[in-house]
């Protein structure tokens, strides 16, 4: 079966229903995004501190405690199991499209790695592993930005009239 450029067949109704999909998700995934500004952890140091905490330093404006271990295996149980769904529905939404095959084959696998990568650098940072930090920030900011791409992408195709070449 054919995937490719098979959003543009679709009914209207399921277009809309599919854009509305991704626009409800963005919102959700906008405010998670919101929610890591807010706590601080959109910078290595911020990162570093939200999870090993930052008591021993002398002026803050926030007090932080180092994350406990239940509560560490709490956060990478329920991020790195609904970020990995979200990308599984976005993921399947892209293979749908009639964009360039390499270009949704990066944007449907790349999400994955950096999961991983986040939350693995994550749960390292917190063992001791510093540099992590590092790993956190940039492997977060690329899966954002295919995040943001996969999304408008779909938008664009939903309502796009396909070409002779689909």
């Amino acid at each position: 079966m054919e995937f490719h450029g098979r959003i543009h067949t679709l009914p209207n109704y399921v277009k809309h229903f599919i854009a509305a999909f991704v626009v409800v998700l963005s919102i959700g995934y906008i405010t998670g995004l919101q929610f890591v500004r807010n706590t601080d952890s959109d910078n290595p140091i911020g990162i570093e501190q939200n999870y090993l905490g930052n008591e021993e330093q002398e002026t803050v404006t926030v007090m932080k405690f180092k994350k406990g271990e239940r509560e560490m295996l709490t956060i990478l149980h329920t991020h790195i199991l609904s970020i990995s769904f979200i990308f599984f529905l976005l993921g399947g939404l892209i293979a749908i499209t009639s964009i360039p095959k390499r270009l949704k084959a990066f944007l449907m696998i790349e999400p994955f790695f950096s999961i991983v990568l986040t939350f693995g650098g994550i749960y390292l940072l917190w063992t001791g592993i510093l540099w992590m930090k590092w790993l956190v920030m940039i492997s977060g900011v690329i899966m954002t930005l295919v995040y943001l791409v996969g999304a408008t992408l779909v938008l664009i195709q939903l309502y796009k009239k396909p070409t002779l070449n689909n």
